[in-house]
Parts: C-alpha cells; structure tokens; sequence
C-alpha cells in the first residue's frame, strides 16, 4: 500500500494549525453575518448547512431506511460514496447497493435483516418529523421511526436526534438514537457483524484501493488504543479514525461511542474498502465466541440509547486531541 501520511506523534505543530486556520475561518464567517446551522425541511429531505455551506441532507423519500447524503467535510470536500444514490460517479465500485452514506440500522433484530436491501428484507420508514431547527451555535433534527418486516408488520420504533454542533476543529455533529420495544414483543439485536451505526467513506479514502486508484496514496485507520489499519477491525475502541486523500485534499473523519452506551467501548466493522461502522452486537464474528454471545435483548415496553459523535477534519488527527474530544463527550450525559 501506498501511505501518504506521516507519524502521528509529529503533527501536534500541523494540527495547531490546522485548528487555528478552521478558527479563523470561523471568524471570518462571523463578520460575513453567515455563522449560523440552518436546517431547512423540504418535501422529501432534510437539508442542514454550516455556515453558509452544506453539510448533510437527511433524505427519507421513497428509501429503504433513512440516511444522510451527502456528508460534506471543512472546504466543501465530499467525504462520503455517491453509490448507490448516484450511479455515475467513474470512479467508484458498485457494491453492497446498501451502504447509503451515513444510517443506522442492524442485521437481525428478531431475525430480520434491515442492513441489506430487497424485497424480502426489513425497512426503516420515517413517520415524522418531531424537530427541525437550526440557530447560530447548534442545529437539531428530530425524527420517529418505525421498523417493519417485508410483510409490514411493525417490529419496533425508534426515536433519532441528528444535534449539529459549529466547532473550531471541523464539522462535527451528534447522532442519538433510542430503539422502543413499542410492539409488545421482547427484541433481541442479534450477533452479527452487519450493523450498525455506519459510514461509507468515498472511495479514495480507502485503506485498500480499488482499481481506479491503485498505486496512488489510500487511506490509513487509527484506534484510540494505537491498533492502526487492517488491525482495527472487530477490535474495541472508544473512538476510531478513517484518514485519506479527497480531491487532493488529506481528510478525516472520527466515529467517537459514548461512554454511557451499553457495551463501551464498541466493536467497530470497519473494513479496508471504506465501510465504517460501529457495531456493539458482533461478538461472535470480532471475538470468535459462541454465536449469540453478542445478543442484545430489549425487554417489551423497554428502550436503549446510543450515541456517538462524529468530527469531520482536514488534515490528519492529531491523537491527544481527539482523546480530549472523547472526554468531553463522556460528560455530556443527555441526547
């Protein structure tokens, strides 16, 4: 493989900086009047911009599960794949139709699959929209769920909170979700590796590039626990980061797991090919154990939460600063 980077004990001096041009970009944006999270409802989208530029769109229109596409990073850089939501970007490969940009789903929740796709599978249906609002620190999106089976039964519902934070270090956003055992039915998220809490990168970020990138610089992983690249998968951590080339441009994005979610630190599906996921549930594909040892059960009536956080960066990170991130995500204890 082809690095580009170089060691992260020497880019304390790059991040300072990196972190003081973001700042002032920030101040910069201020005295043009445009510091601000807008978040404007549409007929089949939620758009939500930071200062000024894009940041994501929920879209929930005619789609098996809602996501969040595009996910656009500090200088207008698109930091996930355009497939399966656009199919002609040249570059990309056209696999796994069902890793839309940025969503939450799982594998076996009962027995059924809402990770993949198709006419046999389940769907995530968006029933409301409880909050959209935007303001000059923070913008948040509210919605209610439903889960239901390829015969339409309803399995569980779930409440998302999309909570977009302006910060010096880059974009960064909260995603909270609480999963209702609302059917009278105990549920049981199952132990497998597809799931759950997920991004897929864009393609020249890859750890392992694909055909239309090979032998140019790809992409390189890093846990808060120092395992790097091909290592990090299946391994636990409290915060694991994604870094690599976009449009020219050295780009990262962290997935930090808040210290109050069941199991912390979580197992991450993160693959070298882009998938980037947090998965609490696949014990038995990450650790070898006996299936079923990574079975979550939530009892009828019941609920559970999860959090993470997610900070969008350019340039490389730098370890002790998101270590401190994590931090001060632990302390913040309601959604």
């Amino acid at each position: 493989m082809s690095h580009l980077f170089i060691p992260y004990r020497r880019l304390s001096l790059a991040w300072t900086v990196m972190v003081t041009l973001t700042a002032l970009s920030t101040i910069s944006a201020t005295a043009r009047g445009i510091a601000s999270v807008d978040i404007e409802k549409q007929q089949d989208r939620v758009t939500i911009r930071v200062d000024g530029e894009l940041l994501t769109e929920l879209r929930f229109a005619d789609t098996p599960k809602p996501y969040f596409y595009p996910l656009v990073g500090p200088g207008g850089v698109p930091m996930t794949r355009n497939y399966p939501m656009r199919t002609d970007a040249n570059d990309e490969e056209k696999d796994h139709p069902h890793h839309r940009s940025l969503w939450f789903t799982h594998g076996d929740v009962n027995g059924v699959d809402f990770w993949a796709e198709g006419p046999k599978k389940g769907r995530v249906l968006q029933e409301k929209i409880l909050k959209a609002k935007g303001g000059k620190e923070k913008g948040v999106v509210r919605t209610a769920n439903k889960w239901v089976t390829a015969e339409g039964k309803t399995m569980l519902t779930d409440e998302m909170t999309f909570s977009v934070h302006r910060s010096p270090l880059g974009r960064m956003f909260d995603y909270s979700i609480t999963l209702k055992a609302s059917a009278g039915e105990d549920l049981t998220f199952g132990d497998t590796k597809e799931g759950t809490m997920a991004v897929r990168l864009a393609e020249s970020m890859r750890l392992k590039p694909n055909k239309h990138y090979t032998g140019k610089p790809n992409g390189r992983i890093r846990q808060d626990t120092g395992v790097t690249d091909g290592d990090t998968w299946g391994k636990r951590a409290a915060w694991t980061a994604y870094t690599g080339p976009v449009e020219g441009k050295i780009m990262t994005l962290v997935i930090f797991d808040h210290a109050a979610n069941p199991r912390h630190p979580t197992w991450w599906h993160v693959r070298d090919y882009g998938l980037f996921a947090a998965n609490p549930f696949g014990v038995h594909d990450f650790e070898k154990k006996p299936a079923g040892a990574g079975n979550l059960v939530i009892k009828a009536g019941d609920s559970v939460t999860f959090r993470y956080r997610f900070l969008l960066l350019s340039g490389e990170p730098d370890p002790a600063t998101l270590s401190t991130v994590a931090a001060a995500f632990a302390k913040e204890r309601k959604p």
